[in-house]
């Protein structure tokens, strides 16, 4: 990996403008080189470790202990931060914005717009919660590095997105296995003043929540190919909106090259298809817009869990996670 800072726009081929048919959806799994993705896991998929396992019998493990440690804030809900913290936010901020010009979708940015987020220091969360109050109702939970699945949810359920208050060491810039604040902030929040991918993500959590241990695996895989790895059809072309994706400088420049498989998005199909999470995706699935995510919330998203459960998963697209050696 390059040193910190270093990678810039020059690493990703123009984006131009990818659009073609998407006809391949079950045809025979492509198997791609395995590539490291890059810089963190999201929140919701830390405590889904286990979901590339093909066992949907099984209910996801939490991840295992971090090094990190949340930020507590003060009586005024003020968070002091280092500065080397704050540098290491600009640092991300700077590669980041130059990366994701010409490949986020619009309505990323006019968030990202409204949010205002400092370059120079990492953001107070009362500051966050202010503009998404005021757009959809919702706001953010500071919470530890890691969390329980029934607070996730219920976070979700309650429209508050949880949002751990650390940002990583600078050592580890370009792979980060907790999802920090910057993933949180700058991959999320922008979203979040989206109506429609507002509403989705509420639904999300409420039907988590009461949902069963097999039930929430396969939600998992509905999470993962849309909050945190959708790609979106525009007038404008192929754009990201989901944000796993969008806080990745390698993710960012490899989801719209020609190396993954383009999918039109289908509800059961995306419930159905597994994942790795230390890798570069094989595949993404692509909306039309994002009032798809509105219509998606109004379905039955239950009867699709336990169609596509009925139906079991597709094969991978991805070579197996190699098993630690044996001591």
């Amino acid at each position: 990996m390059r040193p910190t800072g270093s990678i810039g726009r020059e690493r990703c081929a123009s984006p131009g403008i990818r659009k073609e048919n998407l006809t391949a959806r079950r045809s025979r799994p492509h198997r791609p080189a395995l590539e490291k993705r890059s810089p963190s896991l999201p929140r919701a998929l830390c405590w889904k470790h286990n979901h590339d396992n093909d066992n949907p019998r099984r209910e996801p493990a939490m991840a295992k202990q971090t090094q990190y440690q949340a930020h507590q804030p003060n009586a005024d809900g003020f968070i002091d931060y280092s500065a080397t913290e704050h540098r290491t936010w600009q640092a991300l901020m700077e590669r980041q914005l130059a990366i994701i010009e010409g490949r986020v979708c619009r309505e990323y940015l006019v968030g990202l717009e409204r949010l205002a987020l400092p370059s120079d220091r990492i953001p107070q969360l009362g500051d966050i919660d202010r503009v998404l109050q005021a757009t959809t109702g919702w706001q953010t939970a500071a919470v530890p590095a890691l969390i329980p699945f029934d607070t996730f949810f219920e976070l979700l359920a309650n429209r508050r997105f949880p949002v751990a208050t650390f940002i990583r060491a600078p050592e580890e810039m370009d792979y980060l296995q907790e999802p920090d604040i910057f993933h949180e902030i700058f991959g999320h929040c922008p979203m979040l003043t989206n109506p429609d991918f507002a509403e989705f993500t509420e639904t999300y959590g409420k039907l988590g929540l009461a949902a069963s241990k097999q039930e929430r695996v396969y939600l998992a895989r509905l999470y993962w190919m849309t909050v945190e790895f959708g790609l979106v059809d525009t007038p404008e072309g192929r754009r990201i909106y989901g944000g796993g994706i969008i806080s990745s400088p390698r993710e960012t420049c490899h989801a719209l090259s020609d190396a993954p498989a383009h999918h039109p998005f289908d509800p059961v199909d995306a419930l159905r298809t597994p994942y790795r999470i230390d890798i570069l995706q094989p595949l993404y699935y692509v909306i039309d817009d994002l009032a798809t995510l509105h219509d998606l919330a109004g379905q039955d998203i239950m009867a699709l869990v336990r169609e596509a459960m009925r139906l079991g998963l597709y094969a991978p697209t991805f070579e197996p996670k190699p098993r630690a050696a044996e001591a």
